[in-house]
């Protein structure tokens, strides 16, 4: 005979146990009504309880038949309205309005309705046999006034059972027909639960039945942790918090919805798909933390939430608008006037004001800014409790609000009166570090920020220059906003705007997305090529040209050659016919991604070739901006709708989700923000970097329930580069060293130094850039004009003697307005030096004149390719299980690096381009070396590495990216390159020598 203590029954008892503690009564099997799928003396209790005198009108009329009258006008009015809706808004009896449940309300104002939220009967009933064709029973059901809401299947692992054998009986044992389980009709979420781990879903489909984790995270990744005292199972947390009292409510008012979109189906018809969404473990967690924190802090705090792709993000920010939006502070006055999204997506704006209108049952909660920046400013005036819009209608509010004034015959400040804002960022990134968010904070900022101004600029003794004082008071903190910043991917400014000590509000990671699998790892299956070839001039002249500027003309020469083109379209068309098109029940679809515009067209061109040539029943569709000039045919322009035959912009995502397009060739577009389950295999031939590659190999992560894997062929970028990308955000991103506030003060005196501008300029500029509005006059653009032009002048000689030099003085321009504007709204800066040097600079750098890049080296007619090999190099997984830690760096750009310009023949950068083909080293082999080193500090990247970084650090992530100095630079040596690729020891010491004569000369070049 077993012991009692290792069966099912012991688990199912200690639930049991803990929630009647909490406030639960238990609700014997024998009382629930098979044909009503309801709990009825329950729900007329509470009814009677809470509703008496309506209760008594209704006995009035029907007598001894009140009972069955309600439930017969309740099933009906379920059957109609679903039971999400009729626990949250009532029915009608005989004309009477019944409400089935009572919700908490934001504020205690209303007594009598938080005393009938009191009067809630949460029922506990232990194996309910629920049906009339068989002897089935559920585990554990939860019910809210009598109606059945939460089922449990509860499985031992010491009686060898799991959530496996939980989820077959549930998709096996479990008709979706009968009542209990219908959709929409009662219960609402289904767990499976075993002593380690929980998983749910809100639809019963028989062996359809998708299942979610539903787990709180270990060390990282799926699972749930331990208990450190020892007390609990580790999945205590689902009846210990989750389906506590208060918590299930909270989740029954202001979680749970019902979710409709309008999809295209894998055959490309339009369907309405409708999806029960419950929060969740950590959409609960990050909703329920942002408003208790919000709550406790003063507003005027910023935060950040860190949700890798599959987290859900779009439902978490609904969630938390509409819960911010309501939320009262104990003496009952709202936290916060008006709820602010930025977004640019279109689906999370839909999916606000449906899921919010089924909270709030009342349209205007949400508005969304789709006309101008009027619609703006009025919905800021109005206090309307949600407003979506978009970052770049800011910078408009202030003459909309000053006009908006005029009409209505009022003071024309041009100022909200100062009100308290939650502002909710959607896929927050560097832009907000930027002006256009400054100017979001000036116009939210309002009355109180003006007179904040007023007074610095009083104390200053700087009359007339109130509205200097207040441009430096908009980049930092606002006490009157809040911000909450969404981001899979942060970089070091967006944890230093938002988060809290560098770490984030909540986190959810790519490791558990993948491991949970809400999203799938894309470095699985992850093959690079490597391009060889030899060019040869064919020129008889020999004109000299700038060596970095050729190598680069001569680059772009080799990716646009159409051998090239052909070679690696030929390798992506097959394999996309033979390994690809037949994955995800043959509806699989591939990107390619290009790194040019010009290059994304003659790739198009060069698919549709080799497929019809082929007679492959492929199509493609190709993506770029603008319109397209390809030197090789002046007098043609080409478009992406005319290329893809009529097809338009905003059209092409669906398209190309039809069966009639397989493939998608983009050019710095769908690279971010573009979720097309069916998206299977990526081919790359462009360099990526940091967070750019994260974000454009993630478009393959999405899921689908015939997606099994992903694939990757990479024909330029490094492997362990796209590793240590992905290992950043992977556990979840790391602050590492802090930008040094000094270095503004040191470049503000370089720049003077040079005499290019005087201290004259920038106030005289200043001056008349901050003029109050009633004193402007036509004047003032021609004479700010003018005192910019002098400057000006003096650059370009300076530029014309010493352009080494000058080129440098230029860098520490960009240098002093990025650092500003970054440091700024991370420290309270109290100097108008800097933020007069800011601004005069702003419009300075405009005016001077372009840098010569040199694009206008042709090299169609000079050099020929000799020859071109294609091979694969490495193929396999990428592991992002690695111990190494990697860190995100400040700003450390502070505009020191030299331009060096180094003119010699084209003959001679050619020859270096085919040494690398020798068998003896030489001197020429030596020069191999040379120019990769020459090349690696001048790479900004390394650089800022170098002067960051000890020499052993500095080695590691030098080998990072020294292979791709090898590929991309022209001038390279394929002996050397093999040797390096295929002897570890060779590559060893090669690196090492390498590294170190970088990070020396990059010291001495930047300490002189």
């Amino acid at each position: 005979m077993r012991n009692n203590q290792t069966k099912e029954i012991a688990f199912e008892k200690c639930i049991e146990t803990v929630l009647l503690a909490t406030g639960y009564k238990t609700i014997a099997s024998s009382s629930y009504d098979k044909d009503k799928a309801i709990f009825p003396e329950t729900t007329l209790a509470f009814i009677q309880k809470t509703q008496p005198k309506t209760w008594e009108k209704l006995q009035s009329i029907l007598g001894d038949n009140t009972g069955n009258q309600i439930f017969y006008d309740l099933t009906k009015w379920i059957e109609l309205h679903g039971i999400l809706s009729t626990l949250r808004h009532g029915f009608k009896c005989y004309g009477k309005q019944l409400q089935l449940a009572y919700f908490k309300p934001s504020h205690s104002m209303n007594e009598e309705v938080l005393e009938r939220y009191h009067k809630n009967i949460f029922g506990i009933t232990r194996q309910l046999y629920y049906s009339n064709r068989n002897q089935n029973s559920i585990d554990v059901v939860l019910s809210v006034n009598g109606i059945p809401l939460v089922t449990l299947e509860l499985k031992n692992q010491l009686s060898h059972q799991n959530i496996t054998h939980a989820k077959k009986q549930y998709s096996n044992d479990r008709d979706p027909r009968e009542l209990l389980f219908e959709f929409k009709k009662r219960t609402l979420v289904h767990f499976v639960v075993d002593t380690d781990v929980v998983e749910m879903t809100t639809r019963l489909a028989k062996e359809a039945t998708y299942f979610l984790p539903f787990n709180k995270g270990n060390e990282g990744g799926a699972g749930n942790p331990v208990d450190i005292l020892g007390l609990s199972y580790k999945t205590s947390y689902l009846w210990k918090e989750v389906l506590q009292k208060d918590s299930l409510m909270d989740i029954l008012g202001k979680f749970i919805h019902l979710q409709v979109e309008e999809r295209i189906t894998d055959e490309g018809r339009k369907i309405k798909k409708e999806t029960m969404i419950f929060p969740r473990y950590h959409q609960l967690q990050a909703v329920r933390s942002m408003i208790e924190t919000a709550l406790k802090d003063d507003v005027g705090t910023n935060y950040l939430i860190e949700h890798s792709a599959g987290s859900g993000k779009s439902n978490t920010i609904a969630w938390a608008a509409h819960r911010l939006s309501s939320l009262h502070k104990t003496d009952n006055t709202r936290l916060f006037d008006s709820v602010v999204v930025i977004t640019d997506r279109l689906v999370l704006d839909r999916q606000l004001q449906d899921t919010i209108y089924q909270f709030e049952h009342k349209k205007g909660v949400v508005l969304k800014i789709d006309k101008d920046s009027k619609q703006l400013a009025e919905a800021l005036e109005n206090g309307v409790p949600i407003i979506i819009t978009t970052l770049q209608k800011f910078p408009f509010v202030t003459d909309q609000l000053r006009k908006l004034a005029e009409e209505r015959g009022e003071e024309t400040i041009g100022l909200l009166k100062t009100k308290n804002y939650a502002i909710l960022v959607d896929e927050a990134h560097s832009s907000q570090s930027g002006e256009t968010a400054a100017d979001l904070k000036e116009v939210l900022g309002g009355e109180a920020l003006a007179q904040e101004a007023q007074e610095k600029a009083q104390e200053e003794e700087a009359y007339g220059l109130e509205a200097l004082y207040r441009n430096m008071a908009k980049r930092g903190h606002q006490k009157n906003i809040s911000f909450f910043a969404f981001t899979a991917t942060p970089k070091h400014k967006t944890i230093k705007l938002f988060a809290t000590n560098g770490e984030p509000l909540h986190k959810y990671t790519m490791h558990q997305a993948i491991e949970e699998g809400f999203i799938l790892d894309v470095l699985e299956n992850y093959t690079s090529y490597a391009t060889f070839y030899k060019l040869i001039k064919a020129s008889e002249e020999d004109p000299k040209v700038e060596r970095k500027k050729a190598a680069r003309a001569l680059g772009r020469f080799m990716r646009l050659h159409p051998h090239n083109i052909a070679q690696k379209t030929e390798v992506m068309v097959e394999h996309f016919y033979q390994s690809t098109r037949h994955k995800i029940g043959g509806k699989a679809k591939a990107m390619v991604v290009t790194g040019s515009r010009l290059e994304a067209v003659r790739y198009k061109q060069s698919f549709d070739e080799v497929i019809k040539a082929k007679g492959y029943n492929i199509k493609s569709l190709v993506a770029f901006s603008g319109e397209v000039k390809d030197d090789k045919l002046p007098d043609t322009l080409y478009t992406e709708v005319e290329m893809n035959k009529g097809i338009k912009e905003k059209e092409l995502p669906e398209h190309f989700a039809t069966p009639e397009y397989s493939i998608l060739l983009v050019a710095d577009k769908y690279q971010t923000g573009f979720d097309q389950p069916l998206l299977h295999t990526m081919y790359v031939d462009k360099r990526l970097s940091g967070i750019q590659s994260v974000q454009t190999l993630s478009r393959l992560n999405r899921t689908h329930p015939l997606k099994e894997d992903t694939f990757v062929l990479d024909f330029v970028n490094d492997r362990e580069e796209i590793q240590a990308a992905f290992k950043t955000y992977y556990e979840g991103a790391v602050l590492g060293q802090e930008a040094d506030p000094n270095n503004l003060y040191r470049i503000q005196q370089e720049l003077l130094l040079e005499d290019i501008f005087t201290y004259d300029d920038i106030n005289h500029f200043t001056e008349i850039y901050f003029k109050p509005k009633e004193k402007q006059s036509n004047k003032d653009h021609e004479n700010m004009n003018h005192i910019l032009d002098i400057p000006v002048e003096n650059f370009r000689h300076f530029l014309q003697e010493q352009k080494e030099e000058a080129e440098l003085w230029r860098g520490k321009i960009t240098a002093y307005k990025n650092l500003y504007a970054f440091l700024s709204q991370i420290i309270p800066y109290q100097d108008s030096d800097l933020e007069k040097l800011f601004i005069f600079l702003r419009h300075l750098s405009n005016k001077l004149p372009k840098r010569n890049t040199g694009a206008g080296y042709n090299f169609d007619d000079t050099v020929r390719l000799e020859y071109y090999r294609l091979q694969k190099i490495s193929e396999g997984s990428i592991s992002l299980k690695t111990p190494k830690q990697y860190q995100l760096d400040g700003p450390t750009d502070v505009a020191t690096g030299m331009v060096r310009e180094e003119y010699t023949p084209i003959s001679r950068i050619v020859d270096v381009v085919n040494e690398r083909y020798g068998t003896d080293f030489t001197q020429s082999d030596q020069y191999f070396f040379d120019q990769i080193i020459e090349s690696a500090i001048e790479n900004d990247d390394i650089v800022q590495a170098a002067q960051s970084n000890p020499q052993d650090k500095f080695t590691l992530m030098f080998k990072n990216v020294l292979q791709q100095l090898f590929l991309e630079r022209i001038d390279q040596n394929e002996d050397i390159f093999a040797r390096y690729m295929e002897e570890k020891d060779f590559n060893k010491t090669v690196t090492g020598l390498l590294a170190k004569e970088a990070f020396n000369k990059i010291n001495k070049l930047h300490n002189e």
